[in-house]
């Protein structure tokens, strides 16, 4: 157990398409372990979770200000950590470089950007076929299609697969708000300057869904370290948590983090 930190900064995380504050399982607790029982916020993307009735931003700043404001009474008192996965990753970057004084560090997941990496490999062209059939499946097969997907562990997809019928279930995200966070994705441009917060980038070498030359290209760009996940999935919180989290605390213990 890693020693605990007096008033760490809080950190934030941010899902993907789709996607709610519950998909993050155990990960959110593995994390604020390994960084000395440092708070955890996992907030919902509008037309998700929570938030499965609001309607979707068709840009992603339009999310960054929507998550921005329902996170008003902890950015008031000082400013967070993030750590978001895939669509979120967009919304974290947009974050950080519209609003640096809110924002303490970034570790990015798994995350592609137009400009940066070809639309082929931002979403495997193999998977078009499927990712257009969610669009007209029931919930519950959507589901499993999704896992599918993003989880490359079959024991894992197994443990989790009624749990995600059911918060599909309770809430429901609609097929137009898929379409618009897709929108949002695809419209997004990285900043003209990257962020000068610290930066850590983390990818899965076995990403079936968006290929990790996407997160090596960002790396490249950027000038930000890039650590990689030899067998995980696009959903590394779902593979591989514990690891996702001794990462992200690794990488905070060195020296200038």
């Amino acid at each position: 157990m890693a020693p605990e930190v007096p008033n760490p900064t809080p950190w934030v995380l941010l899902r993907g398409l789709g996607r709610e504050a519950r998909h993050w399982g155990d990960f959110p607790a593995y994390l604020a372990e390994a960084l000395g029982n440092a708070p955890v916020h996992c907030p919902d993307l509008a037309g998700n979770g929570r938030h499965w009735r609001s309607v979707s931003a068709t840009t992603i700043q339009g999310q960054c200000d929507g998550v921005r404001q329902a996170l008003h009474p902890i950015l008031a008192q000082g400013p967070v950590n993030l750590l978001a996965l895939s669509l979120g990753g967009m919304v974290a970057l947009d974050w950080a470089a519209r609003h640096p004084a809110e924002v303490s560090r970034l570790v990015l997941i798994n995350t592609s950007l137009a400009g940066i990496a070809p639309f082929w490999r931002r979403l495997r062209w193999q998977n078009y076929p499927a990712l257009l059939g969610l669009l007209s499946q029931r919930p519950a097969q959507r589901e499993q299609s999704i896992l599918r997907l993003c989880g490359n562990h079959a024991e894992r997809r197994a443990a989790v697969l009624a749990d995600w019928q059911r918060w599909q279930s309770e809430c429901p995200v609609s097929g137009a708000n898929l379409l618009r966070q897709l929108t949002a994705a695809a419209r997004y441009r990285p900043p003209e300057n990257w962020p000068r917060q610290p930066t850590l980038l983390l990818c899965s070498r076995q990403d079936r869904l968006v290929d990790c030359a996407c997160t090596t290209a960002l790396a490249a760009a950027a000038h930000w370290p890039l650590r990689r996940h030899p067998t995980a999935g696009h959903d590394v919180a779902l593979d591989a948590p514990q690891w996702l989290a001794e990462q992200v605390a690794a990488w905070c213990a060195e020296p200038g983090q």
